[in-house]
């Protein structure tokens, strides 16, 4: 017996693994720039840096990311070519939160079996997601685990890389009082808050592939709607006129509305978010209305309609908000942040988000009552 044949009857087919690199590699060459060095399929990928020598202090930026158990929705209605686009815009769109630009990408993908079209259709969601970013898809792994996962099982991650010059570093230092705080909308419930929505339908007897009046589409189309990404018309938005108005950027996931908000402002700031400037999308109002909880309830886990703040100077907020619909985001003001002379119901602990995921940063909370 050979070595390959004694791996495929512990359960690993390798062969399967290099049918699926094929599939998936002119998708993932079509995100490679001058900058790339090497193909597909090496130990390592490559990144030429030369241009950095322009910078005048290049500051590298990082994040790493999955899509958590929105997985299972994809799984279950053997739909895989979203998840990909979900994937890029949980792990690139932090990187832009800091100023960033995207260089380069890598994934990781481990499945219980490897079926190469399934492989094949998830990478090419990645590497279109990072091709609409700018972001390089320079290397991956899929990791074959049987025995440990179902054949039908997979969970994705991915990490990426960026660079931005020190002074135009975006954070809390630089929000001042009377900044504005500019909402952007959201494409649907993103990736978070998937464990939730599972409970719910499942608590109310209700599958995926079930129709919804209200949603006009099943439950699973509505679900699997593509994460929103932000990291395009938010590079062309600092890198233009308006770039300088910037002064922090949200990207609204785990944690929910105001804690990933008070995330990037001062220490000492409070914003309150009006409700009344947006409407949450059907999809919130209806799982809603299914567990018999409010849309004010589910603040902390699901993002009702905004996936992004950016907290502007105030004097160029309207311009702000027109240039963000000109790049097919679209925004408006939702509040406006206030340094010192905190109000009374600030000590309503409850009340308020202030700080998160070790950020002790400002003070915020939704008041008034959603539109219509």
């Amino acid at each position: 017996m050979t070595s390959n044949s004694s791996y495929a009857a512990a359960g690993v087919d390798t062969r399967a693994g290099d049918l699926a690199v094929e599939l998936m590699k002119s998708a993932v060459a079509a995100t490679h720039n001058a900058n790339v060095l090497g193909g597909v399929g090496g130990f390592a990928g490559l990144f030429d840096l030369s241009f950095a020598k322009d910078y005048t202090r290049p500051l590298l930026a990082t994040s790493t990311d999955g899509v958590g158990t929105k997985i299972a929705i994809a799984q279950a209605l053997d739909k895989h070519d979203t998840i990909g686009q979900d994937l890029v815009g949980m792990v690139v769109d932090d990187i832009v939160v800091v100023g960033a630009k995207p260089l380069f990408m890598t994934d990781y993908i481990a499945c219980g079996k490897v079926v190469p079209e399934r492989i094949a259709s998830i990478v090419t969601g990645i590497a279109r997601a990072c091709a609409d970013t700018g972001t390089a898809l320079v290397g991956g792994e899929t990791a074959e685990h049987p025995g440990l996962m179902g054949a039908d099982d997979y969970d994705v991650a991915g990490a990426a890389v960026g660079v931005v010059e020190a002074d135009r570093l975006l954070g809390a230092e630089k929000v001042a009082s009377g900044d504005a705080v500019i909402a952007i909308a959201s494409s649907g419930l993103h990736s978070n808050g998937f464990s939730l929505v599972r409970h719910v339908l499942s608590t109310a007897g209700i599958g995926y592939t079930d129709s919804s009046t209200e949603l006009g589409s099943t439950w699973g189309e509505a679900l699997l709607e593509p994460t929103r990404l932000y990291t395009g018309p938010l590079v062309e938005l600092l890198a233009g006129p308006h770039g300088d108005a910037v002064h922090s950027l949200s990207h609204v996931t785990g944690g929910g509305i105001a804690a990933n908000l008070a995330r990037v402002l001062p220490l000492g700031s409070w914003v309150e978010l009006d409700r009344s400037t947006w409407s949450p999308a059907p999809v919130f109002r209806v799982l809603n209305e299914l567990a018999g909880t409010t849309l004010e309830s589910t603040e902390g886990t699901w993002n009702l309609g905004i996936g992004f703040f950016a907290v502007v100077r105030a004097d160029a907020a309207a311009s702000v908000i027109s240039a963000l619909d000109a790049l097919g985001l679209p925004a408006w003001q939702a509040g406006t942040v206030t340094i010192g002379e905190t109000p009374a119901a600030l000590a309503g602990v409850d009340a308020w988000e202030q700080g998160a995921k070790g950020v002790d940063g400002g003070a915020v909370r939704l008041v008034g009552s959603y539109a219509g």
